[in-house]
């Protein structure tokens, strides 16, 4: 995710004054002020969010209501995924595709009977808000919801810690999303996250989130978690990061996101096309693309970092990191990229370019570390 123009003010979520007095250390994020760790730090972090629970400040995302009867048909417009079938009480990871078929955001989309709860990227709010404002407005209501904060708890421990304030949420499935009085106010909570594990995302009024947050590490099963540990967590669990492994020239079959191209929406569906870019992206289905997004692990202890050359065995150049850091959890460095698709299958051997010197690479499924979302 990109920051946003340096010399704009960098704005504050609601929890910014509880981040400094758990001693963070603030970066600029999105243009946002951030916590990037906590004095435990980022391995500490990383690990408690796999064993026990950890608690994200991600109020610098976007929250929109799409209102009224035909939200969902609209919707679909913009998006290459089955919005209309979504059923009530359900999410849906999507992306908003661009003429040319590439991706302008990846987002989440729940159903809530008379509404869509629609969660964009940061980085990427103003841009997401005005496309579907100028798109959809005349078919539904467009609401951005600006006071509203969203926290992750995220871990093996989520659940139990918050079937404490709300036992209904334990029986809540991987992506599905209920309305739940925490603390007395009603608050949006899909049971989803960004790191792998199982968890909860709860969109919660501003002007109560920090009690929440401090009533959610009250319980000795969570810690604060910041950006650092976000990334390790989600690269180690083969997630996509807007404006680094998701971009506007790449395709989402070049993002290896088939899964998320909804069959009803693909050439032989019930409602094929009708996206921004689905000659393109429907091309890229039917006759294959000459790249592809991998995982990648390097067969030494150099982290390999975004922006190194792939190499073939001849020093080719043949592809590029688009992530890349150490996994705590693997106690290895861990890496994405793209690569020509004839090099794409899991094992190829190829070397990564640090520091002006190759570095072996190995093309690996993801998740680099199994994933745990709670199926019932």
């Amino acid at each position: 995710m990109s920051d946003t123009h340096s010399d704009a003010p960098l704005l504050r979520t609601p929890l910014y004054d509880l981040h400094v007095s758990l001693g963070a250390k603030m970066v600029p994020f999105a243009g946002y002020e951030m916590p990037v760790q906590y004095p435990a730090g980022i391995i500490k972090e990383h690990t408690h969010t796999r064993t026990q629970a950890g608690l994200f400040d991600v109020s610098h995302m976007g929250q929109v209501f799409l209102v009224g009867p035909e939200a969902a048909a609209a919707l679909e417009t913009l998006v290459p995924v089955d919005i209309i079938d979504l059923p009530q009480g359900m999410q849906r990871y999507a992306l908003f595709t661009n003429e040319t078929g590439g991706v302008m955001d990846d987002l989440m989309v729940a159903n809530f009977g008379d509404r869509l709860f629609v969660v964009v990227n940061a980085a990427c709010k103003a841009q997401d808000i005005a496309h579907m404002q100028k798109h959809l407005s005349g078919r539904c209501k467009v609401e951005v919801l600006e006071d509203r904060a969203l926290l992750a708890l995220q871990g093996p421990a989520a659940a139990t810690v918050l079937a404490r304030l709300a036992p209904e949420v334990g029986k809540m499935v991987f992506m599905n999303s209920i309305t739940v009085n925490l603390l007395g106010v009603p608050c949006y909570v899909s049971r989803s996250g960004y790191t792998g594990e199982d968890g909860y995302e709860i969109s919660v009024p501003a002007d109560k989130a920090e009690a929440l947050a401090r009533e959610l590490l009250s319980h000795p099963e969570v810690a604060p978690i910041g950006l650092g540990a976000r990334d390790s967590l989600r690269l180690e669990a083969g997630l996509c990061l807007y404006g680094h492994d998701l971009d506007v020239n790449t395709s989402p079959v070049e993002s290896s996101l088939l899964w998320a191209l909804s069959k009803p929406r693909r050439a032989d569906g019930a409602r094929a096309g009708g996206y921004p870019g689905a000659d393109m992206v429907l091309g890229h289905i039917a006759n294959g693309v000459s790249r592809k997004r991998v995982g990648l692990r390097p067969n030494a202890r150099v982290p390999v970092r975004e922006g190194a050359e792939i190499v073939d065995a001849s020093g080719r150049k043949v592809g590029i990191v688009t992530s890349g850091g150490f996994g705590p959890t693997l106690e290895a460095p861990v890496a994405m990229g793209y690569v020509e698709t004839a090099l794409a299958k899991i094992g190829t051997q190829l070397s990564a370019i640090v520091r002006g010197k190759p570095v072996p690479v190995e093309v690996a499924s993801t998740p680099f570390v199994p994933q745990r979302y709670y199926r019932g």
